[in-house]
C-alpha cells in the first residue's frame, strides 16, 4: 500500500563547518545528492570531524526553533531576488528576530524553495553577517505548488494553485527548510512527501453524496503532505545524533462541507503518530524533536482536534508549553503562536517544538515581545507567525 514511501526529490544541502566561527569566508559550498528513498550528499569527512570535535567550544544548551517565516512570493525566483537587494521590511525582520534569538538549529516554514538552493544560501549567508550563521542547510521539494495535472479541488478546472498537491501559484512556493550550526545527516534524511494520502492507514478521505471528493481520479494522486513531511538527523556535539521530524500542515479552512482541509490537516498531523509507533519502517524512540506549523489548536479555532489533542499527549513526547508575554497582552493567552485577523480566526497556538521525554528542556518560550516595543513591531513586521523555540541540556 505504499506505507513505506519516502522518496527524496531534489534536496538540497550545504555544508561548511569551517564557516561557524568565520563570517567573512566564501559562501558554503552547494552539494549535488543522489536519488533514492533516503536523501544523500556529498559531505565533507574533515567538516564532520571538525564538528565533532568542536564540542567544548559551544554552550551546554541546544536551541531549536520553528518559524513560519510567511516570506513567500508570487512568482519564481522573487524572494531570491528580494533578499539580494536588503531592502525588503518582511526579510530584514525576519533576520532581526532570527539574529534576537540565536537558535542553533531552526526549521523555516514559507519559504520559497528553488533546484539550486539559492534564495536559501543568500538568505544564510546575508543572516551571517549580522546573526546567526548556518553552515549546514537543508531543503527538498515541496508539494506546495507541484501541479497535479487534474482537478484536485473540485472546482471543475486544472491547472490552478488548488489543483497543485499543496496549495501553490508555483513549485516550490512557500516550502520549508532547516537551517543548523552542526551537521546535517543529508545520507540519513527521510522524506515522505510523495506518500499517497489513500495509503495513509485510516485516511479520512474527503466525500460528497457517498462519492469520494471530488473525484475517484483525484483521490488516486492526492498526496497526504500539504508541504512536506521529514525526518531530518543532525548531529549534535555533546548530545549525539538527534533526529528533527517536521511538517507545515494544510489550514482546515478554506474548503466546503466535504471539509476536505480539515480532513487533511488531521491526518498530516496524525501521520506522527503512525511514524513513531513504526508503522512506515523503524523510528528512533529517543533524541527527537517533532517540530513545525501544524495550523491547529488543541482548544480554539477550526478544525479537528483530536490529532493534535493525541499528539500533545503522546507518551514519547514532552510539551514544554512556551509562553510570551506579548500573547498575554493582546489575548490575555500565554501560549498563542500566531496574531491573525479577529474575531475569526484570532489568534491561536499552532507553532510547536516538542521534544522527546528523555531530553531534559532547560528553557523555552515564544518570541513575541511587548507589542509597544520596538522587538514587538519587528516581530509583528516579520510574519503573523511568532519563532517558538526549546532549551535543551547537552
Amino acid at each position: 500500500m505504499g506505507l513505506s514511501s519516502c522518496q527524496h526529490d531534489h534536496a538540497r544541502i550545504c555544508d561548511d563547518a569551517h564557516r561557524q566561527h568565520d563570517r567573512s569566508e566564501a559562501p558554503p559550498r552547494l552539494c549535488k545528492p543522489g536519488r533514492g528513498t533516503r536523501a544523500s550528499a556529498r559531505l565533507i569527512t574533515a567538516a564532520a570531524a571538525l564538528c565533532l570535535s568542536a564540542a567544548g567550544l559551544y554552550a551546554d544548551t541546544l536551541r531549536i526553533a520553528t518559524y513560519n517565516t510567511e516570506l513567500q512570493r508570487d512568482g519564481p525566483g522573487l524572494l531570491l531576488r528580494d533578499i539580494l537587494r536588503g531592502e525588503d521590511p518582511d526579510i530584514v525582520a525576519v533576520m532581526s528576530v532570527l539574529a534576537e534569538t540565536a537558535p542553533d538549529i531552526v526549521v523555516l516554514q514559507g519559504f520559497d524553495y528553488d533546484l539550486t538552493g539559492a534564495a536559501l544560501n543568500a538568505f544564510a549567508d546575508r543572516l551571517a553577517g549580522t546573526g546567526p550563521s548556518y553552515p549546514w542547510r537543508f531543503a527538498a521539494r515541496p508539494n506546495t505548488g507541484y501541479q497535479s495535472g487534474i482537478d484536485l479541488d473540485g472546482d471543475g478546472r486544472a491547472g490552478d494553485p488548488r489543483d497543485a498537491q499543496g496549495y501553490g501559484r508555483f513549485s516550490g512556493q512557500g516550502g520549508m527548510a532547516v537551517l543548523s550550526r552542526f551537521e546535517i545527516i543529508a545520507s540519513d534524511v527521510q522524506t515522505f512527501t510523495d506518500l499517497l494520502w489513500r495509503d495513509f492507514p485510516g485516511a479520512l478521505l474527503p466525500e460528497t453524496d457517498a462519492r469520494p471528493f471530488p473525484s475517484p481520479e483525484a483521490q488516486a494522486i492526492q498526496r497526504l503532505s500539504t508541504t512536506a513531511h521529514w525526518v531530518v538527523p543532525v548531529q549534535v556535539p555533546g548530545l549525539g545524533r538527534l533526529s528533527l521530524l517536521t511538517f507545515h500542515a494544510s489550514p482546515p479552512v478554506f474548503d466546503g462541507p466535504e471539509d476536505r482541509n480539515g480532513r487533511r490537516n488531521h491526518d498530516e498531523i496524525l501521520f506522527w503518530q503512525y511514524y513513531l509507533d513504526g508503522t512506515f519502517g523503524p523510528a528512533p524512540a529517543e533524541k527527537l524533536v517533532l517540530l513545525g506549523d501544524t495550523n491547529q489548536d488543541p482548544q480554539d479555532g477550526e478544525g479537528r482536534k483530536a490529532a493534535i489533542r493525541g499528539l500533545l499527549n503522546n507518551p514519547l513526547l514532552q510539551d514544554p508549553a512556551p509562553r510570551s508575554t506579548g500573547s498575554v497582552i493582546i489575548s490575555d493567552d500565554p501560549f498563542d503562536t500566531a496574531d491573525w485577523d479577529d474575531p475569526v480566526p484570532g489568534n491561536l497556538r499552532v507553532d510547536y517544538v516538542l521534544p522527546s521525554r528523555d531530553l531534559t528542556v532547560t528553557g523555552s518560550g515564544v518570541w513575541w515581545p511587548d507589542p509597544a516595543s520596538e522587538a514587538g513591531e519587528t516581530a509583528a513586521t516579520a510574519s503573523r507567525h511568532r519563532l517558538v523555540w526549546v532549551d535543551i541540556a547537552r
